[in-house]
């Protein structure tokens, strides 16, 4: 496809490279709701926790097809995208900007350590802090290049993920100890854990804030291994973001017709599959190894389409100064706080130390939690950023990477 470049000034570019970031921290909300307030096993399979009416099955189908793993990619794409915005300023700016990124990694690594055992499993910066750094051997990779290595990167997870389908159907006769073992393992992540397993989660997230702190301590991978586990399918996208900013298609770089093109060539069809797996999951009964396969090895081979599709509608979507573009501009520009900003919210709401809401609440109560959350983020992040030039977090990363006091005030 040929790339046509369009006319617009710089900071229309952003503001829509904004928004798209405040569209993927929004839809990472509701993608992560269900590991807030119900124990991890849920998150994959409705028996684990979170109830299975129909309204119940209805919410999870539709995280499942809309939302799942989706938001991640695009908010990984994306990653990969402010990556190269903050190299390509440096270097125009005569800084070191190798210097630069490494000491933002370094940050990046602590602030989601932080968040990982204090407050939160389900963190991502930390594996977008280490994979960022081997992102950072292609800075000057050519287009073809990033989407050759993004996609080998995707190739790989979604073998990873066959390899366990394939574990779990080896071990569905469950006729000796091994096979046994393999199942329950597998139950443990992605189908219905022992009972005692789920009570003792339950137990520590209803208890005093230590009490959680420890369970994540001893219950959460290390970042390391999660990065070595499950870290082809992040560096993937956030290869290919990179290759999306290189490319002008995240920046409206590309004319109108080609985003319509991408938006329904992508998003039809993968829609359609992500249907059919819900469904095909929702009447197996959710059986352990349809749930891997959806989950793990059929969604994530059709999920960069998803996320290209999305990318191209919200930049179809997008108007310079309109009220909604502007206001989701402003939660992309603040997404860090706006990120760890939920995960404060959320486990007050729901761990011991706050209201002890954890696993008392159907999956389909938490659908009335998204639209006050959305609108507290677009409302303070849009307040916030008309008196400061960046978001809490953003200045207090900002000041740690580049041992500078960052300007407070908008200019």
């Amino acid at each position: 496809m040929r790339v046509t470049r369009v006319k617009g000034s710089d900071a229309a570019r952003i503001d829509a490279l904004d928004m798209i970031r405040g569209a993927a921290v929004m839809g990472i909300l509701v993608a992560n709701l269900p590991g807030f307030a119900l124990p991890r096993s849920a998150y994959f399979s409705p028996l684990a926790w979170g109830g299975t009416t129909v309204a119940d099955l209805a919410v999870w189908a539709g995280t499942f097809v809309l939302v799942e793993g989706k938001m991640r990619g695009l908010f990984a794409a994306l990653f990969g995208v402010s990556l190269l915005l903050v190299v390509d300023r440096a270097e125009r700016s005569g800084a070191d900007w190798a210097a630069i990124h490494l000491r933002r990694m370094a940050t990046l690594f602590v602030i989601g350590g932080a968040h990982l055992y204090l407050l939160w499993w389900g963190d991502i910066l930390n594996q977008y802090a280490l994979l960022g750094t081997v992102a950072f051997l292609f800075v000057g990779a050519p287009v073809r290049l990033l989407v050759a290595t993004g996609a080998a990167g995707i190739a790989v997870a979604v073998i990873d993920g066959a390899s366990l389908a394939l574990a779990a159907q080896a071990a569905a006769p469950r006729a000796t100890v091994s096979q046994v073992a393999t199942w329950q393992s597998l139950a443990s992540g992605w189908g219905v854990p022992p009972p005692s397993e789920l009570r003792a989660e339950i137990a520590a997230f209803r208890g005093p804030w230590l009490q959680g702190v420890i369970w994540r301590w001893n219950g959460s991978v290390d970042p390391f291994t999660t990065a070595i586990r499950s870290g082809a399918e992040t560096i993937g996208y956030i290869l290919l973001g990179m290759a999306a900013y290189r490319s002008g298609f995240v920046t409206l770089g590309w004319a109108r017709r080609n985003y319509r093109r991408i938006a329904v060539a992508t998003l039809l069809p993968t829609l359609a599959i992500h249907v059919w797996l819900a469904v095909a999951t929702w009447r197996s009964g959710f059986d352990l190894r349809q749930v891997l396969l959806a989950s793990m090895v059929v969604s994530p081979m059709f999920r960069p389409f998803m996320v290209a599709g999305y990318a191209a509608l919200l930049l179809l979507a997008f108007r310079p100064g309109g009220w909604l573009s502007t206001r989701v501009a402003a939660a992309g520009r603040m997404a860090l706080s706006n990120y760890l900003g939920t995960s404060i919210v959320m486990a007050f709401v729901f761990d011991g130390w706050g209201l002890g809401q954890f696993a008392r609440w159907p999956r389909a109560g938490l659908c009335l939690l998204v639209p006050v959350a959305w609108a507290a983020m677009l409302w303070w992040s849009t307040w916030w950023l008309r008196r400061f030039a960046y978001g809490p977090a953003e200045w207090l990363w900002r000041a740690a990477a580049r041992g500078e006091i960052p300007r407070r005030r908008p200019r």
